[in-house]
């Protein structure tokens, strides 16, 4: 892929998430906290509920940090999940996302909660992160590396910006290894990329860097439950979403999560979440 492309691809992903379209639909099935996928006790879970255990789970896997560490989330989205860090731990977390409108909504929403003292909101993309070497004690990420065309880069820059010692926990929308690329052309045509990262590439990138496996933790049934639960809850709300987001984008995403659901039934894709340690 050509750096004009790259480029492009960077361009796709913050008109789309800048859009009126997509701020209203995520904020009105989300609530406003969390984009991200869930993990779900039951069929029928509330998305939001199922989203926060997600959440939960991975601050589960951190060890307790130091009070002056500092832990930046990439790909941060409306900030969720860098408030409930912030809350339950009470350490500095940056936020760095593409989306200026969903950055607007995370200092509102900080702010609020009163943890504008311990949260910042950059406007960035994490192919470049804004930020000097060994910053960060720990990096956090939800679901946004499938959006880069240049995910080794993501890793080596999540490398940099790590102190010696320091962890990267994310979660990622994943393709399975040899899977044929005809059962993921629509879901592939969503996020205008050519391929989607997998459990082994990230394992090789990590690898590459030197960097420990601390944990590798994959269930690719969560994936199909949320977007299903996404689909779900769009097509019980429709009339209500109707009044905040237009038809066009309504139907066209009902159609674009029924491609995930299919993709994902057919086993030719991942999720879980990958916990790697940059050596001290």
């Amino acid at each position: 892929m050509s750096s004009q492309n790259e480029s492009e691809v960077v361009d796709v992903a913050r008109d789309y998430y800048d859009s009126s379209d997509a701020d209203r639909f995520y904020f009105q099935i989300w609530g406003g906290e969390d984009i991200h996928v869930g993990i779900y006790n039951s069929e029928t879970e509330p998305i939001r509920d199922a989203s926060r255990r997600t959440v939960d789970t991975m601050l589960s896997r951190i060890p307790t940090l130091p009070a002056d560490a500092r832990m930046l989330d990439i790909g941060a989205g409306y900030g969720g999940s860098a408030r409930v860090i912030a809350r339950e731990r009470g350490i500095r977390v940056t936020c760095l996302n593409l989306s200026s409108v969903q950055n607007e909504r995370n200092r509102a929403l900080t702010a609020e909660q009163g943890l504008d003292g311990l949260i910042d909101v950059h406007d960035g993309n994490f192919e470049d992160l804004p930020f000097g070497d060994a910053s960060f004690d720990y990096l956090w990420c939800q679901d946004s590396i499938l959006h880069s065309g240049r995910r080794k880069r993501v890793f080596e820059e999540v490398h940099r910006v790590l102190k010696p010692g320091g962890g990267f926990i994310f979660t990622d929308p994943m393709q399975k290894e040899g899977v044929d690329p005809a059962i993921l052309e629509s879901v592939l045509a969503r996020i205008h990329l050519p391929s989607m990262g997998s459990v082994e590439k990230y394992r090789g990138f990590a690898a590459d860097l030197g960097w420990e496996t601390v944990d590798i933790d994959e269930r690719p049934e969560c994936l199909v439950r949320h977007y299903s639960r996404v689909l779900e809850e769009l097509e019980a709300r429709t009339a209500e979403i109707a009044e905040h987001v237009s038809p066009d984008y309504i139907e066209r995403m009902k159609k674009g999560l029924r491609h995930w659901i299919e993709a994902g039934s057919q086993d030719a894709l991942d999720w879980g979440i990958l916990h790697f340690r940059k050596p001290a």
